[in-house]
């Protein structure tokens, strides 16, 4: 016999080897229809696998959150089964559950069309309507290897050979159709349900290698009910509206070229919304008492050896030979440079906590495939800061760190703030000693900020614990974008030290500390957020002083003057162009506020004034309306009565 313990803490005795369906059906008859999993031990399981202990039980029905991962998988699959079916001689090899959906690679001579998704999302229905079960059996790998090779299914038979000894090796069937899978699966196909979608086609290189074949991969979505897949469809289609590429073209901000993958051309209207951001996050340093540097761009491999980096990321790392052959490398972060500054004099504890920041440019290898847009580059600007102070002083800067991080995020809209604590990676640098320091240190600081956070593991930075501060958009998007690290490794891997009050030598903690994260991520995500309607404070254009007829040229250069001597940043359209059709592009162009100006207008020395998005008119005396702009243009930081958290 073995004990089930439920989730309401009761216990119930069952013959060995009980499956989870039999424990359902014993339940009820109506849990026994609707379950789809169980988690044994906290381990999500087949129905159908038995249990051979005593363990803690959870039936998981398909309207449990746990189960939208088992819904996309057996889409997955399913969806392979419909590709061969309807295109014999394709190949499949992995497909993977992704956020928010599911793809499959496969190995097809004649390339997907878009023209072929809903054939094979009619096939999908088919399947599902059969209803097949999903059974598991356990292969010997020769068994494995020689039906996948009878098969023509080659890249199946080198993922056999890549799964350990020792470690089982499962296929799932539903029919007659079978795969190589870790598994758990539903019970049949059925479960899958209606609520699924395929979204697009792409290329993959082979197990993620350039050098191995180019195979075709197909994306799909599936929810748990067609209510739920209607409303990430029509987030897609809000995503596209609002995709950072599409405005960066409309409103003449930057653009990308083949001469230069993954680096930015910012035009002038985009790096004039870059330094709006960029001044923005140093009055906020400056007032919490940061001191501003900047470090080499490029600095000797001996140093990235030292530091631990080059083991890590090496191979992400451009790198140079001079004519005198040393080697150096474009920096990937500027923790090291700073490191450097700070050893630069000796330093007292009485001289802690020292703040050092710098808007760096990093340069990181991202593959082609994985670039896009703003959003993932190999050249980008950190708002990067590193606070070096002793080990009584981590929480109260941790504190400091969130608290001003938490401000920022709320003067740009972001509120609900995720906050979740990654502990020590697999790869990593010291000792297990120094992390466990490391990591208690964080998580004291984080109960001292009152705040949630969750549990992110293994997804520490490979010298120290992190806390990584995730955003969600409009539209219901997550973003990661902030870090905050405590690092008792780099300093001493580098020599840094400060002298203590016992005179000896001690050697410093280092807060890795990053509010914006990338700056041309951030900038993509804004752009997004707001649909490139941005609050006035961070437009590049503020306003257009657009004219309806030629004898208004001149009073229009005047109000142009007179937005100027107001610090707002406008321009002005003399062209001789119907006044709907300037409206109509200033729109376009996410111009938040015309100034339309006519005859009348001059004579009386007003402007009409159309906001971004309304069809309404408003006439004030020029003096007003700037003096009204002026005061709405004015960062949120700078504004009568703001108190800057943290400073």
């Amino acid at each position: 016999m073995v004990s089930l313990t439920f989730p309401d803490g009761n216990s119930r005795d069952f013959d060995d080897g009980v499956t989870g369906a039999s424990v359902a059906e014993s339940i009820a008859k109506s849990l026994a229809k609707k379950a789809v999993a169980m988690v044994v031990d906290g381990e999500l399981s087949d129905l159908s696998d038995p249990i051979a202990a005593d363990a803690a039980i959870e039936i998981v029905t398909r309207d449990d959150p746990r189960a939208l991962e088992l819904i996309r998988h057996d889409a997955a699959h399913v969806m392979a089964q419909a590709v061969q079916e309807l295109f014999p001689g394709t190949q499949v090899t992995i497909g993977p559950v992704i956020d928010n959906g599911f793809y499959y690679d496969f190995d097809r001579e004649e390339p997907f069309t878009p023209e072929d998704l809903p054939v094979i999302e009619k096939k999908m229905r088919e399947i599902i309507a059969r209803g097949a079960s999903f059974t598991k059996e356990l292969w010997t790998r020769d068994k494995a290897k020689k039906i996948f090779k009878e098969m023509g299914e080659h890249y199946k038979v080198e993922l056999v050979d890549a799964i350990p000894e020792g470690e089982d090796l499962k296929i799932y069937a539903q029919g007659d159709w079978f795969d190589l899978c870790r598994g758990p699966h539903m019970p049949s196909t059925a479960k899958v349900g209606s609520a699924f979608k395929l979204l697009s086609i792409a290329g993959a290189y082979w197990r993620g290698d350039s050098t191995r074949p180019m195979l075709q991969r197909i994306y799909g979505t599936a929810w748990a009910s067609d209510k739920d897949l209607q409303a990430y469809l029509t987030m897609l289609e809000e995503a596209e509206k609002r995709d950072h590429r599409r405005l960066g073209r409309e409103m003449d901000l930057f653009h990308f070229q083949e001469e230069a993958p993954g680096s930015v051309f910012w035009h002038a209207k985009g790096w004039t919304l870059f330094q709006a951001l960029i001044n923005y996050m140093r009055r906020r340093q400056d007032a919490a008492g940061y001191v501003e540097v900047n470090s080499p761009d490029m600095m000797d491999k001996a140093l990235w050896e030292k530091s631990g980096h080059w083991e890590k990321f090496g191979e992400n790392m451009f790198t140079t030979v001079t004519p005198d052959e040393r080697v150096y490398c474009c920096k990937p972060m500027n923790c090291p440079g700073h490191v450097q500054i700070f050893k630069h004099g000796l330093k007292s504890y009485r001289e802690l906590p020292i703040k050092i920041a710098e808007f760096g440019k990093v340069h990181r290898y991202e593959p082609s495939g994985a670039l896009h847009g703003l959003l993932r580059v190999r050249h980008f600007t950190q708002d990067d800061a590193h606070i070096f102070c002793t080990h009584e002083q981590i929480t109260e800067e941790c504190v400091k760190v969130n608290d001003l991080m938490l401000s920022i995020y709320r003067d740009f809209g972001f509120e609900g703030v995720v906050i979740k604590f990654s502990d020590r990676p697999e790869k990593r640098v010291g000792s297990d000693e120094i992390w466990d320091r490391s990591e208690a240190a964080l998580k004291t600081a984080v109960e001292a900020t009152g705040c949630e956070v969750q549990l992110n593991p293994g997804e520490g930075a490979f010298y120290g614990p992190k806390l990584e501060y995730v955003l969600r958009d409009a539209i219901g998007r997550d973003w990661q974008c902030g870090t905050l690290q405590v690092d008792l490794n780099l300093p001493e891997r580098l020599g840094a030290f400060y002298i203590g009050a016992d005179g000896e030598k001690h050697v410093p903690v280092m807060l890795h500390r990053a509010m914006f994260g990338s700056l041309e991520r951030f900038t993509g995500i804004l752009i997004e957020q707001h649909a490139g309607h941005f609050p006035l404070w961070l437009a590049p254009v503020q306003a257009v002083v657009a004219t309806i007829v030629s004898d208004a040229d001149d009073y229009a250069r005047e109000v142009l003057k007179a937005l100027g001597r107001a610090e707002l940043r406008g321009e002005a359209d003399l062209r001789n162009e119907k006044i709907n059709y300037k409206v109509r592009e200033h729109s376009v162009a996410k111009v938040p506020v015309l100034f339309v100006v006519g005859k009348r207008e001059a004579e009386e020395h007003t402007v009409s004034i159309r906001r971004l998005g309304s069809k309404e008119q408003q006439v004030l005396p020029l003096d007003e309306a700037i003096a009204a702009l002026a005061s709405e243009a004015v960062p949120p930081d700078l504004r009568p009565g703001y108190k800057a958290e943290a400073a």
